[in-house]
Formats: structure tokens, C-alpha cells, sequence
């Protein structure tokens, strides 16, 4: 059984030989790359790739994403379930994980993978940090090695949403000393380890990928390669109407017609300050900014709600693209329901909400 796993985690590896490099700056490559799409609840999923019910990543999938017009692909990633005792990542998982990029860059898709959630071990406090950045740097080492041959449209993004759990607020400083410590030890660890990483592009994040939270204390690590790093933020507000199913706000933006159906905040002049933040602090002084998840989810029981949906995702993904942020729509899956996001049909890659999928798309080219 071992000899098998081994041989397929070398045919998994020669299956997506790398074109040749292309030296493009994170600048220039982030052009490439709006608008993207999340493989959510998939990969990451804690119990296996279907237990959050996602049918299994399939190439038509990764097809019709690409189809559909998406320029690339995060694919959040869970590893600490596939380790052993050792830390030491199964070939079965990296040869997986390897298959549904092999898909993607065969579909012309830039791609991005992480170590997302990942059960909740990345705590920023004092007391889990040098175990934390242990066991990031030996996840890390091995990603990076496995990975080291392919070409620049593979880029690697460190952490997911660091946070203390349940807490939201403004970070301490030993947070923020912290998190920050995790961006460089992924830095650090993928620079290390030899082929293409040391010129690879990579993703760091700032606190909870809070955009307020990025821009006061957000340190860039150090990085012996110039011009080859990105800042990650995500963007879910107002949260009443983007992800609190249980709320009764379900209208947004100018084109409400009732005030208390409204968050009564995070209107298209929020959106545009926000934005404007990441432009200013990031991507006029040379770092892309990837927002890396944004999305509203489905309220298919409030007659009329598609429509305010459909307009925050479009102006979100205008207003981002207009300001050099690269807009990556979350996509969990589901669809139908009240926590819904589902663009695509997972087992089959067709597509279950025109309408939603035609507001992006018209976004990226009224923008």
C-alpha cells in the first residue's frame, strides 16, 4: 500500500509540469487573476473532502468555473487530519490536492491553496505561538517542496482568518505581534525550500482579514525576493444582510425601498471607503490586495431579496476591481437554502444561479 501511495503521489506530481516560468511582479500577475472563486467547503471540509456535503472536486467543475469566466481559483485546503503523529502530510492527501490544481491550471485558472481553518490550532496568543509557527513551518516546508516545480500561476497563501476564537474585536498588541510572527514564518519557511518558491508569488493576511484591522497593524515580513507578496483581506458587510440568515435585513444599498429592512449601514459609500483603505496603504505602494472571500448569502424565502444580493455582489466586485483588488467570490456549495452562496452545481459544474454569476461578470465589465 505504501509503494501505491508513493507511485501515485509521483504521477499526481509529473501530471502538472510546470510551463515555463513567466517573471511577472505580484502586481502584474494580480491582473490576471480578477475575477476568482472559491472552491469552499470542499477541501478544507474537517472528516474529508464530502463531509460538509460537497460532492468530491471534479474536472468538469474546474471547467465550468472557468467557463463561466473566472480568472482563478482559491482552493482553501485543511492538512492537520491528513498528518500523521510526525506532522508529516499523507501522499494520498498531496496527491489529491495536486489532481484538483493540475485541473485548474489545465483550465488556464491562476490558483491559489492554504491552510485554512484547519480545526482552529492557529490561535495568535503568546502561549500557542511557538507552537504554532512549528507546526506552520513544518506543514509549510513539506507544501512547498512538493509543490517547488510548478510555475507562477500556482501562488501560495499562508493562514486563513487568523483570530482568537469568538472573539471579533479590535486585536491586542500581542495579537497583532503574534499574527503577524505567523505571516513571516510562512515567508521565511517557503523561501527556504528550494525549485521556484523562492520567486513564487505569495499571500499573506491581515488580522482576521479585517480591512480596518489590516491597515492599522498589518506588518509585510521580511522577504529576500522584491515585489513577490500579496495582502489577503475578506469583506462580508454589513454582516445583517450578508451572512446572518436569521436576521430580517434583506434589502441593500440605494435601491432599498424599506429603511428597516436595511443594516442601516455598509452602503456603497462604505464599500468604497473600505476599498479605497487597501488601495491607498497596498496597492499604491506595490502589493496587490486579494479579497479573498466576499459574498451575501440566499434568502430564497423573502420575495425580492435576489435582487439586493445581486446588487452587493455586483458593486462590491466593480468597486474592488476598480481599485486593483483582485474580487474572489466564496462559494460553499449550497444552494436553495438560507446559507447558500452556490454559483455551481458541484457534481456536475453546471450552473445554478445565472443571475447571480451574470451581476460578477457584468461588474468586471461596466467596472
Amino acid at each position: 500500500m505504501k509503494l501505491i501511495l508513493t507511485l501515485l503521489l509521483a504521477l499526481a506530481s509529473l501530471a502538472v509540469q510546470a510551463d515555463p516560468w513567466r517573471e511577472l511582479s505580484s502586481a502584474e500577475l494580480a491582473r490576471e487573476m480578477a475575477p476568482g472563486w472559491n472552491l469552499g467547503n470542499s477541501m478544507e471540509a474537517i472528516g474529508g473532502e464530502t463531509a460538509w456535503g460537497n460532492a468530491r472536486t471534479t474536472r468538469p467543475l474546474i471547467q465550468a468555473v472557468k467557463a463561466a469566466g473566472f480568472q482563478s481559483i482559491r482552493i482553501p485546503l485543511a492538512w492537520q487530519q491528513y498528518t500523521d503523529a510526525q506532522g508529516r502530510i499523507r501522499p494520498d492527501w498531496l496527491a489529491r490536492v495536486t489532481e484538483v490544481v493540475g485541473w485548474a491550471r489545465e483550465a488556464g485558472l491562476i490558483v491559489m491553496i492554504n491552510i485554512h481553518w484547519d480545526g482552529g490550532w492557529m490561535q495568535p496568543t503568546a502561549r500557542h505561538q511557538t507552537e504554532v509557527n512549528r507546526r506552520l513551518a513544518l506543514y509549510w516546508t513539506q507544501i512547498a517542496e512538493h509543490f517547488k516545480d510548478h510555475d507562477e500561476g500556482l501562488l501560495f497563501a499562508g493562514t486563513n482568518e487568523v483570530m482568537v476564537e469568538g472573539d471579533y474585536g479590535k486585536p491586542s498588541a500581542e495579537y497583532v505581534k503574534v499574527q503577524n510572527s505567523f505571516n513571516q514564518t510562512f515567508v521565511s519557511t517557503v523561501r527556504a525550500t528550494g525549485g521556484n518558491n523562492p520567486r513564487r508569488h505569495l499571500i499573506v493576511q491581515g488580522f482576521n482579514t479585517n480591512i480596518d484591522h489590516t491597515v492599522d497593524f498589518a506588518v509585510l515580513p521580511a522577504d529576500p525576493t522584491p515585489g513577490r507578496l500579496m495582502m489577503e483581506v475578506h469583506y462580508y458587510d454589513p454582516y445583517e444582510f450578508t451572512l446572518n440568515n436569521e436576521g430580517q435585513v434583506w434589502q441593500w444599498g440605494r435601491g432599498a425601498t424599506n429603511a428597516k429592512a436595511t443594516a442601516g449601514w455598509g452602503d456603497e459609500a462604505h464599500v468604497d471607503r473600505q476599498f479605497d483603505k487597501m488601495k491607498a496603504h497596498f496597492v499604491d505602494r506595490g502589493v496587490p490586495v486579494i479579497l479573498g472571500e466576499y459574498g451575501a448569502v440566499a434568502r430564497p424565502s423573502q420575495p425580492g431579496a435576489a435582487r439586493y444580493r445581486a446588487d452587493w455582489n455586483a458593486y462590491v466586485t466593480r468597486a474592488a476591481h476598480q481599485r486593483g483588488l483582485v474580487p474572489v467570490y466564496w462559494d460553499n456549495g449550497v444552494f436553495d437554502k438560507r446559507e447558500g452562496f452556490a454559483l455551481f452545481d458541484r457534481a456536475t459544474g453546471r450552473v445554478l444561479d445565472g443571475a447571480l454569476l451574470a451581476a460578477i461578470m457584468g461588474a468586471m465589465r461596466s467596472d
